[in-house]
């Protein structure tokens, strides 16, 4: 049986625009599934004249008849995920078990491990600082492969057991903070009432998410995976020590689904027009200047899950194209184009130098000595948001896209030319039901 699912992973450091990709892709597949990271991801859509930030809930929720998975391999936090599913019921989106299940195996933030995130953050001088967005994302996968200090959400269920665990792991987290940052211990009696309040409103949510898709797989049904974070950000192949606590790229799906890896199917980079990137960590095509600021303040580059400033330069070819073949992307969708718009010059940065010598590859443990190689474009000064076929772009934005294929080897399917959903050029893509 041919694979008709889809898989969107970001290219670059986050902030790809995810979100309006998916909620597009999510409209021709019948499941949509979060598969890595927590509430650190932030995917807004744009309906109309209505802006949905997505932390936790996948972005299908907006899609009627689309099943959204929140999967193992993703570190759920259940206030987030409340107040997030309040907010959506509260504009009138259906929220229930009919359209969102939560795996029992997914792995559960607790207090102590935002606690942890912010006082493992404040203790480290201003050059380790990893940049951290709090949420106690990277703390709960230390305890997920810890083991006996972590609590997976089926044990929420249990109120008298988990009670007695969160106690105990209480005890321990309250030592460990007392004597690193004296700080004050945590009440492990309001945290275990807290959670099992939690825990009685998802209780018809909480399903094994894994069987329920390779079910689907076994019917033929279309599913997608959508990505949090970005390529250059996962743990294993980002920069590191600079990067998220799981598994982002495609190689991620099969372990945060439960599904098989012929199961990942087209895999679709998604990647901006230029490039940004939050919190520290090394950015060679940055431009702290005129340029950058331009690109902050047109694109609103500001974090959708914790409003920081992000860090804005050039569009670099040389490592999205490593990303893709990370996650061996079909095609590409690139993003905001149109924030683009009204700069004079473009450039694209499509190599590196490393102490003097052209780089042969990206290798993510050098980009704090890497030079920029760029190429440089024209610009072009006319609104573009009304284009809906690539004829309709100006010459020099057409180059723009051409030239992205060109230097990173991959046909680019879908075009952003502003927030809204209905501001995409379908370019050329191969995704069914797309075209």
């Amino acid at each position: 049986m041919e694979c008709r699912n889809i898989t969107v992973i970001g290219m670059q450091w986050g902030d790809e625009g995810k979100g309006k990709v998916v909620d597009a892709l999510a409209r021709v597949s019948r499941y949509v599934v979060r598969f890595c990271g927590g509430a650190n991801a932030g995917h807004t859509v744009t309906v109309g004249s209505e802006k949905f930030a997505m932390h936790l809930i996948p972005c299908g929720i907006l899609t009627e008849g689309v099943m959204n998975l929140v999967a193992n391999g993703v570190v759920f936090d259940p206030s987030v995920a409340l107040e997030e599913i309040d907010s959506l019921r509260a504009r009138g989106i259906q929220v229930s078990p009919e359209n969102l299940r939560i795996s029992a195996a997914a792995h559960v933030v607790m207090p102590w491990h935002k606690q942890a995130d912010i006082l493992s953050e404040k203790s480290l001088t201003d050059g380790r600082k990893i940049g951290t967005t709090a949420r106690g994302i990277g703390p709960c996968y230390c305890d997920k492969a810890n083991r006996s200090t972590a609590i997976r959400i089926e044990e929420l269920l249990e109120a008298e057991a988990f009670g007695q665990k969160v106690r105990l792991i209480a005890e321990v987290k309250n030592k460990i903070f007392a004597a690193l940052y004296d700080a004050e211990p945590m009440d492990a009696e309001a945290i275990a009432a807290e959670y099992i309040g939690y825990a009685e409103r998802l209780r018809p949510m909480i399903d094994n998410t894994g069987r329920i898709l390779r079910k689907a797989i076994r019917a033929g049904e279309r599913i997608f995976f959508e990505g949090a974070q970005g390529s250059l950000l996962d743990i294993d192949h980002g920069t590191y020590p600079f990067v998220t606590s799981s598994p982002v790229t495609a190689c991620g799906v099969p372990a945060g689904a439960g599904v098989p890896p012929t199961a990942v199917g087209q895999v679709v980079g998604l990647t901006k027009a230029y490039t940004s990137r939050v919190g520290a960590g090394p950015f060679p095509t940055e431009q702290d200047n005129e340029s950058g600021q331009y690109l902050r303040d047109r694109g609103q580059e500001y974090g959708t899950t914790t409003g920081r400033p992000r860090r804005c330069g050039w569009f670099d070819v040389f490592a999205v194209r490593y990303a893709a073949e990370l996650s061996g992307v079909d095609e590409l969708a690139l993003s905001r184009l149109d924030v683009l718009t009204g700069l004079q010059e473009l450039k694209i940065c499509t190599g590196y130098r490393i102490n003097g010598q052209e780089a042969e590859s990206f290798d993510p443990s050098l980009l704090h000595k890497a030079e920029c190689i760029y190429e440089t474009l024209g610009g072009w000064q006319e609104d573009i948001s009304d284009c809906r076929k690539f004829e309709d772009l100006p010459a020099a934005a057409r180059e723009y896209v051409s030239a992205a294929e060109r230097l990173i080897g991959r046909p680019v399917g879908l075009i952003g030319v502003g927030p809204e959903r209905s501001e995409t050029i379908i370019h050329h893509t191969q995704v069914e039901g797309l075209r």
